[in-house]
């Protein structure tokens, strides 16, 4: 649960970073969630949903309000017998009130 969370957290930053593989660019505006979450407020809550189907409604959701998040698929190499498995997304960093919108109802971890 851990590895995949962290693999979540790094995607949002990671995919939406400039550049090649070799170099990737962050660019923190001024008062955005990403300069304010960058700086110092890491806030991370996690939440659960009850099957495969939730969990890609609620990334999608986050897609569709245009929210920064990433859906984990995980290659299977150590888990899950092989087989390629969705195991987690992320949403933000992004103000909280947008969060909680489509995360609020769900119970924490």
């Amino acid at each position: 649960m851990c590895s995949q969370s962290a693999h979540a957290s790094l995607a949002t930053l990671l995919n939406n970073a400039t550049g090649d593989k070799k170099e990737k660019t962050i660019h923190l505006e001024e008062g955005t969630a990403i300069e304010d979450w960058i700086n110092g407020r890491f806030t991370k809550i996690c939440v659960s949903v009850n099957s495969e189907q939730e969990l890609d409604e609620i990334y999608q959701k986050a897609k569709d309000k245009g929210l920064i998040c990433a859906l984990i698929t995980d290659a299977g190499l150590t888990e899950f017998n092989g087989v390629p498995t969705k195991t987690c997304c992320a949403i933000g960093p992004n103000w909280s009130d947008e969060i909680d919108e489509i995360t609020g109802g769900l119970p924490l971890l």
